[in-house]
């Protein structure tokens, strides 16, 4: 602490006007241990797409001259078999075989109506089917439906608006199916449902190609046992989620899972819903969910409580700024609702686990693009987001592996009680917290670094709550890139950085601290480069190589830094893009005790690593 200051005073002499001092203050990732509605369990995330999709889900082949003829003429249909019974309108499948339906059907349905060991394969070659007050293709008794669309056909089921109760079961979508369903093919399904979703599974529902346009008011897509895709392509436009799947009895089903593909996905609620774990492997995905970041409500992450024994103003959020709701959307004279009776507007959102592994996925969501209640791993993909709240959000734990992640709007770039980033290329503009270890729910971080040094003692003397976190920072490889209006990296607990090459860049206005730990903060290895705000700063507390922390008065983004040795070779060099008026550096080059030349713009002073 003596030799910071020490230099801080002798920088002082050479940079200007200082007030304040600084205060010191599973790599693999194939299974994880996921807790879902209470009940502890392993999850296996080596899982392939051998495990995920049969050979028949697959197969679209059909033997023509054996396959039933469906002609739909209107207002009826015509069939030579007897396992087709036709009345009206209505027309019901009764025996297992392969089906080709062509034609148009005004105002009525297809019921499947088969024996429980029944394997059935409906190809739709051009049709168009439209129920005004129920489904237009109902799957009601069978084993499974392979729902194949041919090579070149367009198809369309709809519902005019309305469901009328037809027997026990609730249906709500134009293809609505109580049991196993797979879709595949090449051709086209449109799919229009102005009152309720689109299409509604009741066992587990798997995709492994076509083109689906959907408009529902409701799930674009729903199952509950699983949502399987693999090479299918999506336009979807959903009042609620675009992708929904949940099993409120057994913890083991309402996971998805998607091996490739494409999703264009708009909705009102959640892009990909999973109410358990969600494995994405590999396709493209773009979602807008919740009319995007511009309608964020941003909540506060952190409850700061006393400050400096003066207090802060109700609502105010870190930085002294009232929040203006005018300019988060169209929150005028609206009040404060929890989670629960709000809308869960995030990209991709899984109540287990989350893992990523590859892809190229775009989500632009009003909550948080990527969440889990549990714990996310991204092992691969390239990620571009742009978040109303949180960028990446898990209530326990997040590792980043690989990938590429751009975050280019966030009220918190990263979330989690623990934070492991091992690799990867990382760049996050957030306005509040870059990194967030939190102790606590989503919107809820209990306690910043900041209640931790000053609830009891004053700077330095790591008083009040901070004894009590346990979150955690721990950055071992890969490259990040922090642009925050807020802290840069916030550990309710510990940091500790052992490798990879991290910039910080935070502003000069606020109670903000380009680093901001309660418990320790230390580096062993990597290169750090922070600038920031002087007022409420941290340096390491702790280090295995050369720190050099120096306030620098007030400096214009833009304004270059580089530190070099004895003989005039550069170790670091950086041009903020925003104010800064503290300077932090740690390489494994700069060895404690060395003298070292540091210059700011024009302004070069020599400084001692500690």
């Amino acid at each position: 602490m003596r030799k910071i200051l020490s230099l801080l005073l002798f920088v002082f002499v050479l940079f200007g006007s200082f007030s304040g001092c600084l205060a010191n203050k599973n790599s693999d990732n194939e299974s994880v241990t996921d807790t879902t509605n209470g009940v502890t369990e392993e999850i296996d995330f080596s899982t392939t797409n051998a495990d995920m999709f049969t050979e028949r889900d697959r197969e679209t082949d059909y033997d023509e001259n054996k396959a039933i003829k469906l002609n739909l003429n209107k207002n009826t249909a015509v069939s030579d078999s007897e396992s087709v019974k036709i009345s009206g309108s209505t027309v019901t499948i009764t025996e297992e075989a392969t089906y080709v339906i062509s034609g148009e059907l005004n105002d009525g349905m297809i019921i499947v109506d088969a024996p429980d060991t029944a394997k059935l394969q409906l190809v739709l070659n051009g049709v168009n089917i439209t129920s005004e007050t129920s489904a237009a293709l109902y799957i009601l008794n069978a084993d499974k439906v392979f729902l194949t669309l041919p090579e070149g056909t367009t198809n369309t089921l709809s519902n005019g608006g309305s469901f009328t109760q037809i027997d026990d079961n609730n249906i709500d979508a134009p293809l609505f199916s109580k049991q196993d369903l797979t879709l595949n093919g090449t051709g086209n399904l449109t799919i229009t449902s102005p009152g309720g979703n689109g299409v509604v599974c009741k066992d587990d529902l798997v995709i492994t190609g076509g083109e689906y346009i959907v408009n529902s008011a409701s799930h674009g897509f729903e199952a509950n046992d699983s949502v399987r895709i693999a090479n299918a392509t999506f336009t979807i436009d959903a009042g609620k989620d675009a992708i929904h799947s949940e099993n409120t009895e057994d913890n083991e089903k309402g996971f998805v899972y998607i091996a490739s593909g494409t999703i264009k996905g708009e909705a009102e609620g959640d892009g990909i819903s999973s109410g358990s774990y969600m494995q994405i492997e590999n396709g493209t995905i773009d979602l807008t969910v919740g009319g995007g970041s511009v309608n964020g409500s941003k909540e506060q992450s952190e409850s700061f409580g006393g400050f400096m024994g003066g207090g802060r103003p109700s609502g105010m959020k870190p930085g002294g700024i009232q929040p203006d709701r005018k300019q988060q959307g169209d929150f005028t004279n609206s009040t404060t609702t929890t989670e629960e009776d709000s809308t869960s507007m995030k990209g991709l959102k899984a109540t287990g686990s989350l893992v990523v592994s590859g892809g190229n996925i775009t989500i632009n969501s009003a909550d948080d693009s990527v969440h889990s209640d549990n714990s996310v791993i991204i092992n691969g993909s390239s990620l571009n987001i742009s978040s109303g709240d949180d960028g990446i959000h898990a209530e326990e734990k997040l590792t980043i592996n690989a990938g590429k992640i751009n975050i280019t709007e966030s009220y918190e770039g990263l979330e989690a009680l623990h934070i492991e980033i091992n690799g990867g290329d990382i760049k996050l503009v957030s306005s509040d917290d870059g990194l967030n270890a939190a102790g606590g729910t989503d919107q809820s971080g209990f306690t910043g670094g900041r209640d931790g040094m000053f609830s009891g003692g004053g700077p330095g003397m790591n008083g009040g709550m901070s004894g009590n976190s346990d979150g955690s920072i721990k950055i071992s490889g890969g490259t990040l890139y922090i642009k925050s209006s807020g802290d840069g990296i916030d550990a309710n607990g510990t940091l500790e950085i052992s490798g990879g090459n991290t910039v910080v860049v935070g502003p000069t206005v606020g109670d903000t601290a380009t680093l901001d730990y309660d418990v320790s903060g230390v580096i062993t290895g990597g290169t750090f480069l922070g600038t920031g705000a002087t007022g409420m700063a941290q340096t390491f507390s702790n280090s295995g190589q050369g720190v050099i922390a120096v306030s620098v008065g007030n400096r214009s983004e833009g304004t270059e830094i580089v530190i070099s040795d004895a003989n005039g070779n550069n170790i670091l060099s950086n041009k903020p893009e925003l104010d800064f008026a503290l300077v932090i550096l740690s390489s494994p080059e700069l060895v404690k005790g060395e003298t070292y030349k540091i210059r700011i713009g024009s302004d070069v002073a020599e400084v001692v690593a500690s």
